[in-house]
């Protein structure tokens, strides 16, 4: 986060008054700082989705596949993004299914969109964190891509007027999931994701993996590694050791995934 330190540097240089530039720079600081709270809040609520209705998510892939098509096609980077989006609703193995064949309804041109959007507005989206929360997880999924045409933009807007939010808050959403984006490019962010990876290979399952499958991976492990459950064979302090160094590693890669994916 230092953009803001940049443009308020550079601004006050082109006063030619050292002091402008000083000014330019704390104030710069300043923005930085309430961007990175703000940064961190938005992650914060992106990992405690809480539990939506089936119209709430039968109408977010319909209008994510209707999104996504528009442009001709449905990009790689789309398709993993509305999985991770699955994933972090907890949604069963049986509802991935639905979400997926919601999805692909989406995807036809005879796609009701305004009408979908206005159910899901009367039944599953009444309050506004709701419905930011909806077009924060459509802009997950097109954004996944490098860019978007104007068409996409268009039907964008035209959710957001129907689910009445306004180009602010729409450009405040997009600016956040775009700073994600260039947080997991950055040096910290491959670091992070590295984190994840290992998090992942700790429990012995894939990224596909559903909720479901890493709960059991984490209980069989747990139950495997405990030192409680070796302390029948009268191990030696190093087994014992080792034993509660593995239950550790393990509850720390559980309680990582557990957090992105919204794991309940």
């Amino acid at each position: 986060m230092y953009w803001g330190k940049i443009i308020g540097t550079l601004a006050g240089l082109a006063t030619m008054k050292p002091w402008f530039a000083l000014l330019g720079l704390i104030l710069g600081h300043q923005f930085d700082r309430g961007f990175a709270e703000r940064y961190r809040a938005f992650e914060k609520q992106g990992e405690n989705l809480g539990r939506y209705s089936e119209d709430f998510v039968r109408a977010l892939f319909g209008t994510m596949g209707h999104l996504a098509k528009v442009d001709g096609r449905v990009s790689e980077d789309e398709i993993r993004a509305a999985r991770m989006v699955m994933h972090r609703l907890g949604l069963s193995p049986a509802n991935v299914r639905r979400a997926i064949g919601w999805f692909d309804e989406g995807k036809l041109p005879t796609f009701p969109l305004v009408q979908t959007v206005r159910e899901a507005r009367r039944k599953a989206a009444r309050s506004q964190a709701q419905r930011m929360m909806f077009v924060r997880l459509l802009l997950e999924v097109v954004l996944a891509k490098e860019a978007l045409k104007n068409e996409e933009r268009g039907l964008i807007w035209r959710v957001c007027s129907e689910l009445d939010i306004g180009r602010v808050e729409l450009a405040q959403l997009e600016a956040m999931i775009r700073a994600q984006r260039g947080f997991k490019h950055s040096p910290a962010g491959d670091a992070d994701a590295a984190r994840v990876r290992n998090a992942y290979e700790t429990l012995g399952v894939s990224v596909e993996a559903s909720n479901d499958d890493i709960k059991k991976a984490y209980r069989r492990l747990t139950s495997r590694s405990h030192p409680d459950k070796i302390a029948a064979s009268n191990p030696d302090a190093g087994v014992v050791a080792e034993a509660e160094r593995r239950t550790r590693e393990v509850r720390a890669a559980y309680e990582m995934l557990k957090a992105r994916r919204s794991i309940r």
